[in-house]
């Protein structure tokens, strides 16, 4: 059984820093691309950031680029967001999901974990 589990959402001000971590198990950790995502209150789910299964290769959304990092640590089965100078419009609930495809905007992700949190107040 694939389960994807996310954690270290929060209250944070803006301009504050978050990491989110999530937890994957049920796969072979090293095979998959890790993606992030993001749904906002009444909005559609949005790309954020994917990793390569080697780490060695990202992409980014325009919206987050320069001010979040993802990474990945496959000894552990666990992919990171650190998320810097953080806007209220960057309050949603974030995904983490796990594909066997590679591609600029996270296409392909098989499985996915129910989220966590991030509230950004101004």
């Amino acid at each position: 059984q694939v389960q994807l589990v996310e954690s270290g959402g929060g209250l944070v001000q803006a301009g504050g820093s978050l990491r989110l971590s999530c937890a994957a198990s049920g796969i072979t950790f090293g095979n998959y691309a890790m993606g992030w995502f993001r749904q906002a209150p009444g909005k559609e789910r949005e790309f954020v950031a994917v990793i390569k299964w080697s780490g060695g290769s990202t992409y980014y959304a325009d919206s987050v680029k320069g001010r979040f990092t993802i990474s990945r640590d496959n000894a552990k089965n666990t992919v990171y967001l650190q998320m810097n100078d953080l806007k209220p419009e960057d309050t949603a609930v974030y995904h983490c999901a796990a594909g066997l495809q590679f591609d600029n905007r996270g296409g392909g992700m098989s499985y996915w974990g129910k989220g966590t949190l991030v509230t950004v107040s101004s």
